[in-house]
């Protein structure tokens, strides 16, 4: 660190369990580029501020996360269509004017999706969940042209809301919404499907939950995604590999997320080879605090 060192941050609330860190500081050491990254504890009512004085302070690039991927939106100086669609940004990129926002989550996930060699285009799919995480990965499986897209949440009223906004902005897709009690009935004798589990169930130290335990409803499914990467192993991807489907966790998605959004800082291409050595140390890192 020197006097030209630039900064990178995180907005959240709270950060302490974060892997971006490890994400970027390495990142900056294989590129050599002078440049540190640190998280920010920031309240809800103060965002406006934080990305305001980041500006002002010279901050090359920040992440937003959970509370704030809506919250940053009116403070920014752009915003790419689609983070504008999904109506969450978790990356901000510095400009002449403010910060362009992006939503490089859907991204990350696309990037799993494809090294695992899982289609979309044509596919029936399920997602569980339709929270902020969920709204991202809804909008994905639109724009790659899932034939179907079931979203199953407790709240039935929120998974109704998210499926008409995918069927607005995508009028050639097909999507719909319902309790998580009512799979049975809506998906019938459905087989062959993508499911992507986009709720906090099952995050680690809760892991003995899931959204739907049912075990007849992993036979719908043959690919399973889970967004969650800590446990490596959910109950979800538990069940679905019992009943014979491939199963995946969050934890990619999470690297490329990141390495998305270092590119868009730093106008560079990441490597493979970079990103297995920093999924390595992802690994480590999480193994490490769940023995702490």
């Amino acid at each position: 660190m020197n006097g030209n060192t630039r900064l990178l941050g995180l907005l959240g609330y709270p950060v302490g369990h974060t892997l971006s860190p490890v994400i970027h500081n390495e990142l900056a050491r294989e590129f050599n580029h002078n440049l540190i990254y640190v998280p920010f504890c920031v309240k809800p009512e103060d965002i406006g501020e934080a990305v305001k004085g980041a500006y002002a302070l010279n901050v090359k690039g920040l992440n937003a996360t959970v509370p704030h991927k809506q919250g940053v939106i009116p403070y920014l100086s752009d915003i790419d269509p689609l983070a504008e669609k999904i109506g969450a940004v978790n990356t901000l990129v510095r400009t002449e004017n403010g910060y362009k926002g992006y939503n490089t989550d859907i991204l990350g996930l696309k990037r799993q999706l494809e090294e695992e060699n899982i289609d979309i285009q044509g596919r029936d799919c399920i997602l569980l969940g339709a929270g902020g995480a969920a709204r991202a990965v809804a909008f994905l499986l639109a724009k790659e042209g899932a034939k179907s897209i079931y979203i199953f949440n407790r709240t039935k009223e929120k998974a109704e809301s998210l499926a008409g906004e995918i069927n607005d902005h995508y009028p050639e897709a097909y999507a719909a919404g319902a309790g998580n009690e009512e799979y049975k009935e809506i998906l019938g004798d459905k087989k062959d499907m993508l499911c992507i589990q986009a709720t906090s169930a099952g995050l680690y130290p809760d892991t003995d939950n899931a959204p739907i335990k049912e075990d007849d409803f992993y036979g719908h499914i043959s690919d399973a995604v889970d967004i969650i990467y800590n446990p490596e192993s959910t109950l979800f991807m538990k069940k679905a590999s019992k009943a014979g489907a491939r199963s995946f966790n969050g934890l990619r998605m999470l690297l490329y997320q990141g390495v998305t959004a270092y590119e868009l800082w730093n106008d560079v291409k990441v490597g493979d080879i970079s990103c297995d050595k920093i999924y390595d140390l992802m690994e480590d890192t999480i193994r490490e605090r769940n023995n702490e």
